[in-house]
C-alpha cells in the first residue's frame, strides 16, 4: 500500500538519539492519521519449476522470466517497475512470488486490477516453467531457502534457535494480508486497530486453508500456516496487549523493546548481519551495544528494524492484516472485501467487535480447529454476514453471503468440511 508507506526518517529530520524521541517518530510514521479511504492487498503464491514437488526457481531464473519487473533482491539493476495494475512484484526467501496492490478507494476495483495483474504475472512466470501455486503451505518439499541475502540469512539463524517454524514460515508458506488507513484521530485508530485483532480469530478461522505443511511436527491443524507464525518467535510476532487505549504510543514501546533481527550493513551475501542475541532496539539506542556493534543506531536503522516486526496486525503506516491463509483460486478477493466492510465506518467497526469478542483472543483455537469449535464458526458467520450486509457493490455481497454460508456448513475454502468436534 504504497502511498502511506512509512517514510524513513532520514527524510523526516526526526533526532531519534532518546528513547522518548525514537517512540515518539515510531507512533507517528506507523499511525498516519487521515480519512479512512484507501485499501490495499499482498498476496503470494508458492512457486516450483514444474509440479508441486518440484525444485523451486532460482532467483535468477525468476529474474530471467520478471525481466523489467523483476525486483532488486534478485536483480539489482533492474528497474523494478510495477505492472499496469499497479502491483509490485517481490520475492520471499523459499522462492514465493508476492505482489503488492497500489492502494485504491474501492476495493473492487482493487480486485480487478490485482487480477489482471495476477494473470500477467502467470505469463511472465509461464514460459520459463515456472508455475505459481495458490496454496497456503507447501504439503511436499521440505523447507528450502533461495534467496542468499544477510537479511534472509540473519533470520534464519535468529529463528533456528527456536525450533523448525522458523524455517517454514519463510519457505513454505503463502499469506493473502489487506492493509486499510489507520484511521482520522486517536480514537478511531484505537478502535480500528482494536477491532482487526479482535476479528482476527473468527477470520483466521473462516479462511484457514492448510492442514498439510512439510516439515511441521506431527499435529493436526485447520491452518498450518498460523500455527508457524505462532509458535515462530512470540516477541515479535504477538504485541503483549493488542487490546491497546493508545496504539500508537503502545506500539512504539513494543518495537523498541523486540529483540534485534539483524543489524544491517552492505547488500552483499557475504555480509553478516547477524545481531547480538536477545538485544533489543531500545538496548542498542541506549549504548548498551557499543562494544558490539561499534555505533549507535541512525534513523535509517530505526527504518529498517521496523520492517523486521511481523506482528497479526502490523502498522506501517497503514495497518496490515497478517492473518489470513492464501486462497484458492481468485477467492482471496473475499477476505478483501470482509475486512473492507467490517471497517466501513465506526459503527460498523463496533458492531464487529461486539459480534468477536467471546473469540477476540482464541487465536490458537482458531488456527488448531478453526470451524469445528462452535463459537469460533458462529462468530466467524456473523462476522461474514455483517461484511455482507455492510457491502455496497454486488459482487461483494454475493461473495461475503457464499462465504458465511460455507462456513456455516463447516467447509474450509477448498471446499473441505470440518469435522465435528476437536482435533487431534
Amino acid at each position: 500500500m504504497a502511498v502511506t508507506a512509512i517514510r524513513s526518517v532520514a527524510e523526516t529530520g526526526t533526532d531519534i538519539s532518546s528513547r522518548a524521541a525514537a517512540e515518539a517518530y515510531v507512533g507517528g510514521v506507523c499511525f498516519k492519521q487521515g480519512p479512512p479511504q484507501l485499501v490495499g492487498a499482498e498476496l503470494e503464491w508458492l512457486t516450483a519449476v514444474g509440479d508441486p514437488s518440484a525444485p523451486r526457481p532460482q532467483p535468477a531464473l525468476l529474474a530471467t522470466a520478471l525481466g523489467q519487473y523483476a525486483p532488486t533482491s534478485i536483480a539489482p539493476q533492474s528497474p523494478a517497475l510495477p505492472l499496469p495494475g499497479g502491483s509490485r512484484v517481490t520475492v520471499e526467501p523459499g522462492g514465493q512470488v508476492e505482489l503488492s496492490s497500489a492502494p485504491y478507494a474501492d476495493p473492487v476495483e482493487l480486485c480487478d486490477r490485482l487480477r489482471a495483474d495476477t494473470r500477467m504475472l502467470q505469463e511472465l512466470l509461464e514460459p520459463h516453467s515456472v508455475r505459481m501455486y495458490a496454496v497456503a503451505a507447501d504439503a511436499v518439499r521440505q523447507p528450502q531457502r533461495v534467496l542468499r541475502l544477510p537479511r534472509y540469512a540473519a533470520m534464519e539463524s535468529t529463528f533456528g534457535r527456536l525450533g523448525p517454524f522458523g524455517a517454514l514460515m519463510m519457505c513454505n508458506t503463502a499469506a493473502a494480508q489487506v492493509s486499510i488507513d489507520a484511521g482520522t484521530d486517536a480514537a478511531e485508530i484505537a478502535a480500528r486497530w482494536n477491532a482487526l485483532y479482535a476479528i482476527g480469530p473468527a477470520l483466521a478461522a473462516a479462511f484457514a486453508c492448510s492442514p498439510s505443511l512439510s516439515g511441521a511436527p506431527e499435529g493436526t491443524w485447520a491452518s498450518q500456516r498460523m500455527r508457524a507464525w505462532l509458535r515462530l518467535d512470540t516477541t515479535r510476532v504477538r504485541p503483549p496487549g493488542p487490546h491497546w487505549a493508545e496504539p500508537a504510543a503502545e506500539y512504539a514501546r513494543w518495537a523498541l523493546d523486540v529483540p534485534l533481527l539483524c543489524v544491517r550493513g552492505a547488500e552483499s551475501a557475504e555480509c553478516d548481519w547477524a545481531a547480538p542475541p536477545g538485544a533489543t532496539f531500545a538496548d542498542w539506542l541506549c549504548g548498551a551495544l557499543d562494544d558490539e556493534i561499534g555505533r549507535r543506531p541512525g534513523r535509517e536503522d530505526l527504518d529498517y528494524h521496523l520492517t523486521t516486526l511481523f506482528p497479526l496486525v502490523r502498522a506501517s503506516g497503514h495497518l496490515e492484516v497478517r492473518y489470513l491463509d492464501a486462497q484458492p483460486g481468485d477467492d482471496w478477493v473475499v477476505p478483501v472485501y470482509a475486512v473492507t466492510a467490517l471497517m466501513t465506518d465506526p459503527a460498523t467497526v463496533a458492531e464487529a467487535i461486539r459480534l468477536a469478542a467471546a473469540t477476540a483472543d482464541r487465536w490458537v483455537e482458531s488456527a488448531r480447529v478453526g470451524l469445528a469449535d462452535p463459537e469460533i464458526r458462529t462468530a466467524a458467520v456473523e462476522l461474514l454476514t455483517l461484511a455482507a450486509d455492510t457491502a455496497t457493490a454486488p459482487v461483494a455481497r454475493a461473495g461475503l453471503h457464499a462465504a458465511a454460508r460455507r462456513c456455516s456448513h463447516r467447509r474450509t475454502p477448498t471446499g473441505d468440511r470440518v469435522p465435528s468436534g476437536s482435533w487431534a
